[in-house]
């Protein structure tokens, strides 16, 4: 007999796209594990969020679980050591992570910590990035990969990352790029100089939503005549023991496996021409784009990938070492940028649901219909006693058509608000009732799949789309969601999310499944006084450095958390955004703020509007929320208790 636990473990995919991260414990809570394989050790997510709480830190708040980066380290490090041993690859792997997906300094040092031990680096793309990058510890061995467009100032940051004995390498995305190298290059007499690397335009193309980051149309790479420029050009400046290294990138979250062999195949042959023509490349870099499975699916879909970390290390090996061989040149090291993979999974935004707006008119008092009520709300009536499942269809299509007789009637003033008021709450009424009815037959139509979507209910969640997960509002991206508590009793509601912007895009709408895409989530019913909270699963990667500032709602409280046989410990709290600080990144100051509003208020008083011990009770309190949280507090209560104190 299957129990509420394993239920719910399939209900939500839990084990399909957890990674073996995440579980529920005995008392229906979810739990995170510090690896795939150890589940001895565990955090419970609810108590971690009733102990912030006691210290004064709500939803929502970011759950960061450093662990897991670590252990998705180690998981990608021995993909390819597998590898590498079962084909005899000559060449080496190392990975640099891409700060752009989440330069939180906690996240890249993290990474470093654990990825040091295996001569993993970094790669940056920006000045910032990269001005950041140079003062991170990193291994001897390990690379400093620089990306995207360049200037001057960019490339002489660059040189002094080398003299300061960082192994750097610049790529080079355009033809004028080479142009500062070659200048700066002039001015150092020996000394430790930055490799160079080319970025080939391939003809190849990933797959999913960011496909058109690959192929002739890109906006990086060279293409070949340009590749041939650039040797020629180093050759002729006694420059061209400086090229070290090819990249390409076809794409992030690629989700088919063919696309990325045969990506692989013709990168592979480029560097074996380029080899060939005494060129002292050593290092190909494939980029990044390694998926992560965010529906559990194990597809091509563009939320999920049709291969595993293993599957990914096998193709990428095996097929450069075949077309090496085939041209008999030494194998090159690999360098990856699989910063999606890495990072995803350590963060878990947990919020509040604050209250439930209401989809359909409810019955707030009892519906009493009266003999002089008009004929349209009397037969309404009627169709809500004596619906059954034998004429539901046929009752669901006459309310339908009653429902637009009383807007006629409304409109042409024959009926009252309070005719029209008992009216809709008898439609929805006779709509519930066939939605229940319609979901026991053994095939649902369209019309009562549509009915279902316009019933389910909707969860105001404590949060903003726009700043915690922008790519679901911009690109449709799932992410896993699930409760964090109550895991052991069956979700009794169907419902979507909004968040509490004042932007009808900022909703959740959809939701991973196994096999399609929800409409609904399965969720509990709001007991009242009680809180509930949700969590948004794998949001380490790029949500936080993608958010945006929308209705200046910054960014949310934060927590670190290191699991260990004994539970969890809350390592680090780092306080989410105030309103003061939100109103100031958008160039207003606290005084002149305060100042606008004392004006206000002294007008006010001056007119004998306000007595002045009112005046100054409002200046009071609006001074004092400008260090209050951007987001709402628990159901109101929280807040409630501090102003009475």
């Amino acid at each position: 007999m299957t129990t509420a636990i394993e239920q719910t473990l399939e209900t939500y995919g839990i084990e399909d796209w957890g990674a073996g991260y995440f579980g529920i414990n005995r008392k229906g809570n979810l739990v995170v594990h510090p690896s795939e394989t150890d589940h001895t050790s565990a955090a419970d997510v609810r108590e971690i969020i009733d102990d912030l709480r006691r210290r004064g830190i709500t939803a929502p708040v970011l759950l960061r679980f450093p662990q897991l980066i670590a252990a998705q380290v180690r998981k990608l490090q021995r993909a390819f050591q597998r590898s590498i041993r079962e084909y005899e690859y000559q060449g080496a792997h190392m990975c640099v992570y891409p700060m752009k997906v989440n330069q939180n300094r906690a996240v890249v040092e993290e990474y470093l910590r654990e990825g040091t031990r295996y001569d993993f680096g970094l790669e940056a793309g920006s000045k910032a990035e990269l001005y950041g990058a140079l003062a991170m510890e990193q291994s001897p061995d390990s690379l400093l990969v620089l990306n995207g467009f360049k200037d001057e100032e960019f490339i002489e940051l660059a040189f002094l990352g080398a003299r300061s004995g960082k192994r750097v390498v610049i790529v080079i995305e355009k033809l004028n790029e080479l142009d500062h190298v070659l200048k700066v290059a002039g001015r150092y007499d020996g000394g430790d100089l930055p490799m160079v690397g080319l970025r080939v335009k391939l003809y190849s193309k990933g797959s999913g939503r960011w496909e058109k980051s690959g192929g002739e149309a890109a906006k990086f790479g060279l293409t070949t005549t340009e590749i041939l420029e650039t040797i020629r050009r180093m050759q002729d400046e006694g420059r061209v023991d400086m090229l070290k290294l090819l990249h390409f990138h076809i794409g992030s979250q690629l989700t088919d496996i063919k696309r990325i062999k045969n990506a692989m195949k013709e990168a592979a042959r480029v560097y074996a021409k380029i080899y060939q023509m005494k060129v002292p490349v050593e290092l190909l870099d494939v980029g990044g784009g390694m998926a992560v499975d965010y529906d559990g699916s194990k597809t091509a879909f563009d939320s999920s990938a049709n291969y595993s970390a293993q599957e990914f290390a096998n193709d990428v090996v095996y097929t450069i070492m075949q077309v090496c061989d085939d041209e008999n040149v030494p194998h090159p090291t690999i360098i990856q940028e699989s910063g999606r993979y890495l990072s995803a999974y350590h963060a878990i935004l947990v919020t509040n649901v604050q209250d439930e707006i209401e989809t359909v008119v409810e019955d707030i008092t009892p519906i009493e219909v009266e003999e002089d009520d008009p004929q349209v709300v009397i037969e309404l009536a009627d169709l809500r006693e004596t619906i059954t499942v034998k004429n539901y269809r046929e009752f669901y299509h006459d309310a339908l058509e009653h429902r637009d007789e009383l807007f006629t009637l409304f409109n042409l003033g024959l009926i009252s608000l309070e005719d029209r008021a008992k009216g809709e709450v008898l439609f929805w009424d006779v709509c519930e009732r066939a939605d229940k009815h319609a979901q026991q037959a053994e095939y649902v139509s369209e019309e009562f799949t549509e009915l279902r979507r316009l019933l389910r209910s909707k969860y105001l969640a404590n949060f903003s789309v726009f700043r915690s997960v922008p790519d679901h509002w911009a690109l449709d991206q799932l992410f896993p969601i699930i409760p964090i508590h109550r895991l052991n009793k069956p979700p009794t509601e169907y419902a979507t999310l909004c968040d509490i912007t004042c932007d009808s895009d900022g909703v959740v709408d959809k939701f991973v499944d196994l096999h399609d895409v929800k409409q609904v989530l399965e969720l509990h019913a709001l007991i009242e006084g009680e809180p509930y909270y949700i969590a948004f699963m794998l949001v380490g990667a790029y949500q936080e450095v993608m958010g945006n500032n929308h209705n200046l709602f910054g960014a949310p409280n934060e927590a670190h958390i290191h699991i260990d046989e004994d539970g969890y410990l809350i390592k680090k709290v780092v306080k989410g955004t105030t309103v003061g600080e939100a109103l100031y990144r958008a160039r207003y100051e606290r005084g002149q703020l305060h100042e606008g509003f004392r004006r206000l208020v002294a007008q006010r008083v001056k007119r004998g509007d306000l007595s002045e011990a009112e005046g100054a009770g409002m200046v009071e309190f609006y001074e004092s929320r400008i260090n209050a949280y951007t987001y709402l507090s628990v159901n109101g209560a929280d807040e409630d208790k501090r102003r009475r104190r």
